[in-house]
Parts: structure tokens; sequence; C-alpha cells
């Protein structure tokens, strides 16, 4: 399974009803998409949960790497690249990931948060001891699933949540309202 995400922030006055329209009107082309384990539409807005910047930023869970390759030189993200330019893609090796108390309901929100893994760790121990983390969070009121990713070109940890509202995130997160999930 791969993690994969890109940001795009836009100007502070962006008026952030496009990437909404443009969600509703796309959103489920993604939807039974093979290969995919989900994709999560989020955005942040200007002034609104603390953000400081408007941004559009797809995360994806992709269960078959051949299928990440397609959807990445298809016609929708070709799309994407037309309207806003080729956006930098992150990607990680998920190495763990949980479903949570929240599971049975839409999440409404995620948070991604990376850390790096100090180079004088034990790396073993470091993702253990991450992996135990997520399942200590996966059983946290309010999750909806985590994901644990690692990308060994920069040796950095993902941890991605999925809540099921933007009220249940602790505070500081830096939320992502999500506008669609995108499902098998």
């Amino acid at each position: 399974m791969h993690a994969m995400q890109y940001t795009i922030t836009l100007p502070a006055d962006y008026d952030m009803e496009i990437i909404r329209h443009r969600v509703r009107t796309k959103g489920h082309l993604l939807d039974g998409y093979e290969g995919l384990g989900l994709k999560a539409y989020g955005i942040r807005e200007r002034g609104t949960d603390g953000s400081p910047v408007n941004q559009y930023a797809p995360f994806y869970l992709w269960a078959d790497e051949d299928a990440m390759d397609r959807f990445l030189t298809g016609d929708g993200f070709r799309g994407l690249v037309r309207d806003f330019g080729r956006p930098a893609v992150a990607n990680w090796r998920v190495l763990h990931h949980r479903s949570g108390p929240a599971a049975d309901r839409p999440p409404r929100a995620f948070t991604r948060r990376t850390v790096a893994v100090p180079a004088d760790a034990d790396l073993a121990s470091a993702l253990a001891d991450a992996r135990a983390a997520h399942d200590e969070l996966a059983a946290t009121e309010g999750v909806h699933a985590t994901a644990l990713g690692l990308d060994p070109r920069r040796w950095e940890l993902l941890h991605f949540t999925l809540w099921g509202g933007a009220d249940e995130v602790p505070p500081g997160e830096g939320a992502f309202q999500i506008l669609h999930l995108s499902t098998p």
C-alpha cells in the first residue's frame, strides 16, 4: 500500500468555492477506481480553524502501485496539471493502518503530520514505537482510520488520520476539511 499527496497552495484571496465546485462535479470520478484504497479531497481555508493559507490537498491511499501510476499519467491528473500546474507529489510506503471507532460514518476531516526519524535512531525501534502509537490513536473516539507511512528517501514518518468531524481533531493538528471521499 502507498500513500500519496500533493498540495496546491492558492492565493490568499482565492475563491475556494471554485475548488468546492471542482470536487462536487469531478470528485465522483474516482469512486470505485480500481486499485484505490481512498482519496480524501481535502482543503484548508485561510482564516478558518487557524489555517494561514488556502490549500487544495487531496490525500490518497493506494492498494495497488500500478493504479497510482495509471492515475498520475491519466486524464484526471492531466486536468489538474492543466488548471494548476504540475505539483510535487509526495508518496510514502504504508507500513501500518487501522480503523477507529468512527469507521462506520464518513470522515469529515483529516490530519497529516510528518516526523523525521533521527539519524542515530534504531529504525526498527522507531517504527515499532510509531506502530504502537497508531494502534493507540486508532482507539481514540472520533477516529475513522489511521495510516503510518515511511519515506526512506528522507527518513520521514507520515502520520495520517481521518476524523469523524473537525471538532474531534485535537487542537493544533491543522485539519483539512474533507469535501468528498472516494473509496473502492
